[in-house]
């Protein structure tokens, strides 16, 4: 496996049913970019929580919340393969 690109950051819950839908997309980034993504969960994790809060910023309130540091660009919520590409590779 590929390492962690560290400033492409995927929030997620354990029990959350959208970034399990997401998961896939998430599977195919990986297979066919080589793109890995900082996964950070934040419902049982408090100090990922607070990162969550801090990047979100009141924006979208939940997860899956997908944040690239270079771009300071976002998705909130689930999103298409192609979007959720678009925004790992910055464009």
């Amino acid at each position: 496996m590929a390492d962690a690109q560290e400033h492409l950051l995927y929030f997620y819950g354990t029990e959350c049913t959208h970034c399990h839908e997401m998961q896939p997309l998430y599977d195919q980034l990986e297979q066919e970019e080589g793109i890995v993504m900082t996964k950070l969960e934040c419902w049982h994790d408090e100090k990922n929580a607070q990162k969550l809060e801090e990047l979100d910023a009141g924006r979208c309130g939940g997860v899956p919340f997908f944040y690239n540091t270079k771009t300071e660009k976002f998705i909130c919520g689930s999103t298409d393969y192609e979007t959720l590409k678009a925004w790992a590779l910055g464009e």
